[in-house]
């Protein structure tokens, strides 16, 4: 054998075996498409704070998953400032202003994302939130904070993916 033959040899990778079967799984992994991603990962991190922002309004109950439609002009919840008041205590900021702000928030940005508009605008402004909550609120639930900042993290540098109306809107400008 030459040296030629001996380092084409040398690079062929074989085809069977536990290295083979480890490289044929990162493949397949590797197919999953972005757009499923970030679809989910918009209407999961949505439902979070969604739900959130529900637990402070009353007249408006949307609830896709469960069924539950009441539909009416949203007020804040009588418990809302008396959560921020007693509970959440945020610094700078007074409780009669921050829980309707709150409501808010936690109502535009996740119907925001689960359209896929202004996607990564939403997916900060809620990475905001989510650090505000770790640092000033809920220290010690850094394990569910942290997947809310992987998710929102990912959508930040990503985007939503062909599945939103980010997308539609780039494509018609000439953009994607």
């Amino acid at each position: 054998m030459n040296s030629r033959t001996d380092a084409a040899a040398a690079t062929v990778t074989p085809s069977v075996g536990p290295a083979a079967l480890v490289r044929r799984f990162v493949a397949l992994c590797e197919c999953v498409p972005h757009a499923l991603i970030a679809f989910l990962g918009r209407f999961s991190i949505a439902a979070v704070f969604w739900q959130s922002g529900q637990t402070k309004v009353e007249g408006l109950a949307i609830n896709l998953v469960a069924g539950e439609f009441t539909l009416g002009w949203p007020r804040l919840s009588d418990t809302a400032v008396f959560l921020f008041r007693e509970e959440y205590r945020l610094p700078l900021i007074a409780p009669e202003i921050a829980a309707p702000l709150a409501a808010f928030a936690e109502h535009l940005f996740p119907l925001l994302l689960l359209l896929g508009l202004a996607t990564r605008f939403s997916a900060l402004a809620l990475l905001v939130m989510t650090a505000v909550i770790q640092l000033l609120v809920y220290p010690g639930a850094y394990p569910t904070h942290g997947v809310w900042a992987a998710v929102l993290l990912y959508l930040l540098a990503r985007g939503p993916g062909r599945l939103s109306l980010d997308h539609w809107i780039a494509r018609r400008a000439g953009g994607a």
